[in-house]
């Protein structure tokens, strides 16, 4: 069996080894060929798309890419909607709730569209899902649930799922508490007179003849029955399999080879795996990823609208640097808020500048940027940031200067930095959102603190050091704030502390001398003068 090369050490290649390994288990009579390697990747709509919707297809295009790189092999990524799934309760962000409300228990792709812009509830869903998508340039093929049931794409799979009834009834009901056992069926009827699909449930099964009947008489989270009780072909979209025997199903009929998901689908994966092989499928290759959590640590829901949006992330950061957040380590759960923008931008940039440093194509290959601006490096651009810049520097020399305006800050840069005129396109975006950040998170919480007395000394040995000195080296800089503090016996914590909230309002900033040498010496001298002037007159009798 052939290994994963040494070299190749970023997660998405050995994701993509998982596929090659599974491909090689593969019989000699398996008569794939040629077909595309199949990835895919789930989405339910009874919600719109949100961050997580966004990372799912990301991790699965970055392993998709590292599949390719070692294999060559072509692929075809699927994103799947599972909209004809039924609407178990109305979702706190849609307009129109009571006529929602009165459709609960259909599918989604039957209920109307709330919104009013399509020609169901899953229509409009599916609409913004594919728009939310294409904005990223992903490559995927849309495929629906409804589409598949009622063109007859599951038939085979329904009628499969019939022949082993009893087995697949095995693989679930050893899950489930007494009392549900005996009436559980992997088949949910859409009801023919009131159109439900979760208030039925089977009565006789009949493979021969390939049907089912059932009664619509199950109460359901209080969605009312209608008492019809018929009998119907299991294929065509008459019926809908449960969760976790559709997804199976779906492995089995579409032969999906990757598919990766979240920690809170674990014991779903491992059942429908058990399933698709009692249908005579293989499960496909895959791994499970953290959720992402809000701000107070829950996890994000599309249906209430909780956590932090892409919309609101791409007001004060980049795509990529949001790419950046979710590559790293996706098996550890994120807090998604506010405050992660700023280092995630300062570490997509750090990337981008060492992938620019480096010929050696396996650095190149570990990077991340390698997956997050695959798009770019398609194209033949040339990736890298020459600028000693960062966002937090951006931040703190607005914060200090009290303003925003772009004409002020880049006065200060271009002193700064003289490669910035090389970057410039992204340092005038970066000062944009930087700006947008100060107004909204920043300006609210900024509160000066004049000096201690115990300061004092510490703060006149460093302004007198900074009136003599005639270098630009941020490290002397560094080292004569240091000193500055430990030679009068200062806690050195305390100290830096009083610096930050006496230069920029904030408990925490950057390290002072590269503060210094951006907004430079005699600048700070004279920032230094006007706060101990503000102390004296407050000492003032």
């Amino acid at each position: 069996m052939s290994e994963l090369p040494e070299e190749l050490k970023a997660w998405p290649y050995r994701e993509a080894q998982k596929i090659v390994e599974r491909d090689e288990k593969k019989p000699a009579s398996d008569d794939s060929g040629d077909k595309p390697t199949l990835f895919e990747t789930g989405f339910g709509p009874s919600g719109l798309p949100h961050i997580g919707t966004f990372a799912e297809v990301a991790r699965t295009t970055w392993v998709r890419k590292a599949y390719e790189h070692l294999t060559g092999r072509p692929t075809r990524l699927v994103a799947f909607s599972d909209d004809l799934d039924g609407l178990r309760k109305v979702p706190q962000n849609v307009p129109n709730q009571e006529l929602v409300a009165s459709h609960l228990g259909k599918p989604l792709c039957d209920i109307p569209d709330p919104y009013g812009e399509e020609d169901s509830f899953s229509g409009y869903m599916n609409a913004r899902l594919r728009g939310f998508l294409d904005s990223f340039g992903f490559e995927y093929d849309f495929v629906s649930s409804s589409q598949q049931y009622r063109s007859g794409v599951f038939n085979p799979g329904l009628t499969r799922i019939l022949e082993c009834y009893d087995e697949v009834r095995q693989v679930i009901t050893p899950t489930l508490s007494k009392d549900k056992r005996e009436d559980w069926s992997p088949f949910f009827p859409i009801c023919r007179q009131c159109g439900k699909v979760y208030t039925t449930r089977i009565t006789a099964v009949n493979p021969e003849a390939g049907t089912v009947s059932y009664a619509c008489d199950k109460s359901f989270r209080g969605i009312e029955s209608c008492g019809n009780h018929d009998t119907v072909p299991v294929t065509d979209g008459n019926v809908k399999v449960g969760w976790k025997v559709d997804w199976a199903m779906r492995w089995y009929v579409l032969g999906v080879d990757y598919e990766m998901y979240g920690k809170d689908l674990i014991e779903s994966a491992t059942l429908s795996s058990k399933i698709v092989r009692v249908l005579g499928g293989e499960p496909p290759a895959g791994m499970f990823y953290e959720l992402f959590l809000d701000e107070n640590g829950a996890k994000i829901s599309k249906s209430v609208g909780s956590g932090l949006t892409i919309d609101e992330w791409l007001q004060y950061g980049t795509l990529e640097s949001l790419s950046w957040f979710i590559f790293q380590n996706p098996v550890k759960a994120k807090k998604l808020h506010f405050d992660v923008i700023p280092r995630s931008t300062d570490d997509h940039l750090q990337a981008r500048h060492n992938f620019g440093l480096t010929d050696d194509e396996n650095d190149r290959l570990n990077n991340p940027i390698t997956f997050i601006e695959y798009d770019k490096l398609d194209a033949g651009e040339a990736v890298g940031f020459e600028s000693d810049l960062t966002y937090s520097m951006i931040l703190n020399l607005v914060s200090v200067l009290n303003t925003d305006d772009k004409d002020i800050i880049w006065d200060y840069l271009r002193r700064y930095d003289a490669h910035s005129k090389d970057d410039e396109a992204i340092i005038d975006d970066m000062i944009e959102r930087a700006g947008r950040y100060y107004r909204d998170f920043i300006v609210p919480t900024k509160e000066y603190e004049l000096p201690g007395d115990e300061m004092m000394p510490s703060l006149e040995q460093l302004r007198e050091f900074l009136v003599n000195y005639q270098g630009s080296d941020p490290e002397e800089l560094q080292s004569a704030t240091y000193s500055a503090g430990k030679d009068h016996g200062v806690a050195l914590g305390k100290w830096f502390r009083a610096m930050y909230r006496m230069l920029i309002g904030q408990d925490r900033g950057p390290r002072l001398g590269t503060f210094i040498h951006l907004y430079g010496v005699k600048e700070t001298v004279a920032l230094i003068d006007e706060r101990i002037a503000q102390k004296k007159a407050q000492q003032a009798p």
